[in-house]
């Protein structure tokens, strides 16, 4: 029946799908030929030539595309209303590709590619809230009882009572707990409502007297010896076992499976950049607002290199080693803030409120961090990126890899000019530990939206520790 059901919900989409496409292709239509934002009217081919290439192509090009993105999965999980979007995006993007390359190969000079692109942005849009408003129907429908999915939890321990919880006070999921299986003195007893039906030596009967769509297994690890007789209960009644892994605290809130062969490896740290796209999407990213950047603030970088100069003697760019990408070290560009110092007191010491080494120049430089300027070129040279954990010197490095945890998981990412800790207010003489949290949480958690904000807040929040 719950197959069923997402067989419906599948069509369904895909007529949604449909429709949302050909929406998107009427208003591309009209933005670039019934409107003069593009150019003069006229000289275009006639809408049904659109219409037709759209029925033919573009329409099973989409439809596919969704299919092979994941779009057609179950929603139940999600766990935003926008959890789709990043897909719906790579999927839109390589079938604008695609569709260019198929207009190349027909030869259709003529087809706009405008309308194209345009077409593309409209259904992007258009997807993502179509897609919203359907987890939301969805959840509706789930708090009010309906298209509920019945689980059944093997465990009495933490780990099981913890799953539990979140489930029952997730009632947007659409589950319904009902039953446990634990040790024989806990028979009869309850847990927010649901009671244990069973022993763990019941399991057989259980599932041939009940109907469960799902059972989960949330056992210690010292019981895992029992492992192959639930899962062999289960697949004989063919329901799907899942199991929740004693050893969960130490897995990433989105854990990836590598295979090596045919052997499963975990890895423990969820990082979003290690996808290809993703990569490519910051890349991309970077390599245009450095250069934007650079083209703006060419002026102030003159007229502050001139100032630096005419101060004091030395050079206008100061360079430091600094540590990076995967551990490795790097030149650090930026703009000479202090008198000329001895590599020691360089490569040691921290830079304070009112620090006697910076000189008039210095101090007004840093306070606006037209400093950092420089750094862009790094960005340019893929030693930094424009958003990312703040780069340190060898010697700091080397302290607080000792003393505090997780200090280089920040290396997973290349470092950045600004980032989640700074503009927070992480910044110059300030707890390490919290720089670590908001870094840890920018490497789990990246998406290209956060460094959207992180970049807007790092123009409009004004940091008073920066000095």
């Amino acid at each position: 029946m719950i197959k069923e059901n997402q067989r419906i919900l599948n069509a369904v989409l895909v007529i949604i799908d449909i429709i949302v496409i050909l929406l998107s292709l009427i208003l591309a239509y009209f933005v670039r030929f019934k409107t003069t934002i593009f150019g003069p009217l006229g000289g275009s081919l006639p809408f049904s030539s659109y219409f037709i290439f759209t029925v033919v192509c573009i329409i099973p090009t989409y439809i596919l595309l969704y299919y092979f993105f994941g779009l057609y999965k179950p929603f139940r999980n999600q766990s935003s209303i926008f959890s789709g979007a990043d897909d719906i995006v790579k999927a839109d993007i390589m079938a604008f590709i695609l569709l260019v390359a198929i207009l190349f190969i027909i030869n259709q000079p003529n087809f706009s590619r405008i309308m194209l692109l345009l077409l593309s942005l409209f259904g992007i849009i258009f997807a993502i809230f179509e897609r919203a408003l359907v987890v939301l129907v969805l959840r509706m429908m789930r708090t009010n009882n309906l298209n509920l999915k019945h689980m059944l939890i093997i465990g009495d321990n933490e780990l099981a009572f913890n799953f539990a919880h979140k489930i029952n006070s997730k009632t947007y999921l659409g589950y319904n707990i009902a039953g446990f299986l634990g040790r024989k003195e806990n028979i009869g007893k309850s847990f927010e409502g649901t009671k244990f039906i069973g022993s763990f030596k019941d399991l057989p009967r259980v599932l041939k007297s009940h109907k469960f769509d799902r059972v989960v297994i949330a056992i210690p690890l010292r019981y895992y010896y029992h492992l192959n007789e639930i899962v062999d209960a289960c697949e004989e009644e063919g329901i799907k076992a899942e199991i929740i892994p004693d050893y969960y605290k130490y897995l990433p809130a989105k854990p990836s499976v590598d295979m090596l062969d045919d052997l499963p490896i975990i890895n423990i740290r969820y990082v979003p950049l290690d996808d290809a796209f993703n990569k490519f999407k910051k890349i991309v990213s970077d390599y245009v607002i450095a250069v934007i950047a650079i083209i703006i603030t060419s002026p102030i970088m003159l007229v502050t290199a001139i100032a630096i100069k005419l101060e004091s003697p030395g050079p206008i760019i100061f360079k430091q080693e600094r540590i990076g990408y995967n551990g490795k070290p790097f030149m650090m560009y930026k703009f000479r803030s202090m008198k000329v110092q001895s590599d020691e007191e360089e490569k040691s010491q921290w830079t304070t409120k009112d620090d006697p080494r910076k000189t008039r120049v210095g101090t007004f430089i840093r306070k606006w961090s037209i400093d950092e300027l420089p750094q862009f070129f790094n960005v340019l040279k893929r030693d930094m990126s424009v958003v990312g954990p703040r780069p340190e010197r060898p010697y700091f490095v080397e302290e607080f890899k000792k003393t505090i945890p997780k200090y280089m998981v920040k290396h997973q990412v290349r470092p950045g000019l600004t980032g989640l800790a700074q503009v927070n207010g992480y910044r110059g003489n300030t707890s390490i530990r919290k720089r670590i949290e908001y870094d840890i949480q920018y490497v789990e958690n990246w998406r290209l939206t956060l460094d959207v904000k992180i970049c807007f807040w790092t123009i409009f929040r004004r940091n008073k520790n920066a000095y």
